[in-house]
């Protein structure tokens, strides 16, 4: 047995090879992210997007409209997304954002209504209940700084009474007859609110009026907008429509001046 001379007592045991020195961190090779500091890097913005979704319930039933452009970045890359779902029988869902997020979420929601359908119990979802839970989910991404980057617009029937209600990536969320997302927030509710304050026995006809010219100002006013986009309706006694693409007309000859 070999001993040990004086020198090896005060030198500390090697690291494995290649390993981290005492008190930094470890990069392994191949990693993506060669950082001093450790830990992950969340995303910090949306990639593929949405703009505006619009919402407002009339007299026997709920509207939700959106239009069907992905834009990546300023690129209006993606002209034929549906942003407009029908998630069961009495409920309708409309999501801006970034379009990834959306369709994970979507394909959770579509798996929950699923295994709904297979319990076969003669319950369903009811759109107070989508609206709650997907503001607990907002919130708890939010909550771990890793947020999902949309808006959602949930419309729909309880109990013969109707619900509109919305939530955005930070989990606020709120119900109301008019709501708009996006850019819509601020040139979709005023013209929203005044038509139905002045006619609020408003038919399925005027409401698809009314979501007809409020989607053309937003073409004009938005540059992340598209003359063509999907509408969900919702009655006490249709059931559930989407119809689209619809297409906006529009006329820039003032534009050249």
């Amino acid at each position: 047995m070999a001993l040990l001379s004086k020198g090896d007592w005060y030198t500390p045991a090697p690291f494995w090879q290649n390993g981290p020195a005492p008190g930094s961190f470890y990069n392994f090779p191949g990693s993506s992210t060669q950082s001093n500091v450790g830990g992950f890097q969340r995303l910090q913005g949306p990639m593929t997007t949405g703009t505006s979704v619009i919402g407002i319930q009339f007299k026997d039933g709920i509207l939700i409209a959106a239009d069907t452009l992905g834009s990546y970045g300023s690129l209006a890359r993606f002209r034929n997304l549906d942003r407009v779902m029908r998630v069961n029988n009495n409920i309708i869902l409309g999501a801006g954002g970034d379009y990834a997020d959306y369709q994970y979420l979507k394909s959770i929601i579509e798996t929950k209504i699923l295994e709904e359908e297979c319990v076969d119990d003669g319950l369903s979802l009811k759109p107070k209940a989508l609206h709650c839970w997907l503001t607990r989910i907002m919130y708890n991404k939010r909550s771990m700084l890793d947020p999902y980057w949309n808006n959602f617009i949930i419309g729909g029937i309880e109990d013969d009474n109707m619900f509109l209600g919305t939530v955005d990536k930070l989990g606020t969320a709120y119900s109301d007859p008019v709501i708009a997302t996006g850019y819509g927030a601020y040139m979709a509710t005023p013209i929203l609110r005044k038509a139905l304050e002045d006619n609020k026995e408003m038919t399925k006809e005027q409401a698809i009026e009314l979501l007809y010219k409020v989607m053309q100002v937003l073409f004009y006013r938005d540059a992340r907008s598209f003359p063509k986009y999907q509408l969900g309706i919702i009655t006490r006694e249709g059931g559930i429509e989407i119809q689209g693409s619809l297409t906006l007309d529009s006329y820039w000859g003032p534009a050249v001046m």
